[in-house]
């Protein structure tokens, strides 16, 4: 690791107050060559640099940040000793005013003194690197961060507490004690005996991988309740879905105009319906075309509906089902979709029969025009999504795509273990196995991840944490 002095801005730039962090080896000092307090400057007292070293750890002190012996701002520093910090190194942070032209000065006065400018994600890289969080709880901190909703909230809460690599660590820990006994056993057979134990693993193994999927179980529900539903909005031209889109952002976000074919490519929006965020995808209009931008759009539409979570079919009310319907319907038979019989205002052509009978979804009458339907969407689409009661405390949810990938090469080598036992192989192949589930388990926390692994999770995290 780096263990050069490292110094961010850790708020947003504008705001009532702006806040730089400053962690290292020199961070007492590089902040005491350039803070005095009020009586040092009334008096003009000789200042001692190493003023924080003199001070109690977890202490707040006011005062002033000099350029030379002018005045840049009045602060509050905060003084954190190791190791008890946030990285385990000696920890400042200045609260100054918030203007973005103080907080620029302060922050190129400490770079002058010789610190250096922090990486994204590196004050918290720091903390996992020095044993204080492991990388799941550390990649829980910008979950937090980024959390729009209850869910995302509590579940990076419960993420941040250790529930996900407790959990995982104690299917981890067996693992290693019965390779320990193999191992043991191997080197001194007079003493300590396998026998029956091939059968007494493979029940120990069975119920691992039961464990783990159900957390592969959970996934989706967890993911789509902390991060959002990716939703699609299908149909054929001038069915209405950009006007759908625009009603649901109430905004005029999409074009919209009487002429089919208007929308070319996918318009993503983000919106939040009760405590559900629901990402938005709007499509072009899946049909045969000869316009090859048009048809671009369309391809655009198909490939998107396959990594739909929820579909929202816009059917045209007033006009007759016909062959482009049918395509349709056989591009979302599989997902999970409720259908809009759109321009309920105008004569209708067609009822609910006519579409349940193709695909057995839940079908509402609705407008964009006069708004017919729209709490109803919304209802159904909630009710759907947060049926039941979720408990924060006793279940633990994956929310992460790297954490399932690591569960999913865990069961993997697992089920090859009970292959092994079950062909009755040597009881030094079972490490095998069991070395390489233990490995990939190990990667959610970190203990196996690779340097490049590690540095990508950190990049992906925003300035000054």
């Amino acid at each position: 690791m780096n263990n050069d002095t490292i110094a961010g801005i850790a708020s947003g730039m504008g705001g009532g107050i702006g806040i730089l962090r400053v962690s290292g080896e020199k961070a007492l000092s590089v902040v005491g060559e350039i803070f005095r307090t009020p009586g040092s400057v009334k008096e003009k007292k000789k200042w001692d640099p190493g003023f924080f070293y003199q001070q109690k750890s977890h202490t707040i002190h006011y005062g002033y940040i000099l350029d030379g012996d002018s005045i840049v701002d009045e602060v509050i520093v905060l003084l954190m000793k190791a190791p008890n910090s946030y990285t385990k190194e000696d920890v400042i942070e200045i609260d100054s005013h918030g203007g973005a032209y103080v907080v620029q000065k302060i922050f190129k006065l400490l770079l002058k003194k010789g610190v250096r400018s922090a990486e994204p994600g590196e004050f918290t890289k720091r903390a996992f690197l020095n044993g204080r969080i492991d990388l799941s709880q550390a990649e829980a901190v910008m979950k937090m961060i980024s959390s729009q909703n209850d869910f995302a909230l509590k579940s990076a809460v419960q993420q941040l507490k250790g529930t996900v690599s407790q959990y995982i660590e104690e299917i981890r820990q067996e693992i290693l004690h019965d390779m320990s006994y193999i191992e043991a056993a191997l080197d001194d057979p007079e003493h300590i005996s396998l026998e029956g134990f091939g059968n007494q693993l493979l029940k120990r193994t069975e119920q691992q991988i039961l464990r783990l999927d159900q957390l592969l179980d959970h996934f989706d529900d967890g993911r789509m309740r902390s991060e959002g539903i990716n939703t699609v909005i299908v149909g054929k031209p001038n069915a209405g879905k950009s006007s759908l889109m625009n009603l649901l952002l109430d905004e005029d976000r999409a074009i919209v105009t009487e002429i089919p074919g208007t929308t070319r490519d996918l318009l993503e929006e983000k919106i939040t319906l009760g405590n559900i965020i629901l990402n938005l995808v709007d499509t072009a209009g899946i049909h045969d075309t000869e316009d090859l931008v048009e048809n671009i759009g369309v391809e655009k539409a198909v490939a998107i509906i396959q990594k739909a979570d929820f579909i929202i079919y816009v059917v045209d009310s007033s006009r007759e089902l016909e062959e482009a319907d049918d395509k349709i319907i056989e591009l979302v038979r599989d997902k999970q979709g409720v259908f809009l019989l759109n321009k309920a205002d105008l004569p209708s052509s067609i009822v609910r029969e006519d579409v349940i009978q193709k695909l057995p979804w839940h079908c509402i009458s609705f407008s964009n025009k006069t708004g017919e339907g729209l709490k109803e969407l919304e209802d159904y689409i909630t009710d759907t999504f947060l049926r039941g009661d979720i408990s924060y405390n006793d279940q633990v949810y994956l929310t992460s795509l790297r954490h399932r990938e690591a569960v999913e090469s865990g069961v993997v080598s697992l089920t090859k273990l009970l292959d092994t036992i079950k062909n009755d192989m040597p009881e030094d192949f079972y490490t095998i196995d069991m070395m390489d589930a233990y490995r990939k388990l190990g990667l959610i926390n970190g203990e196996t991840a690779s340097e490049d692994m590690i540095n990508k999770i950190f990049q992906e995290f925003c300035m000054g944490k």
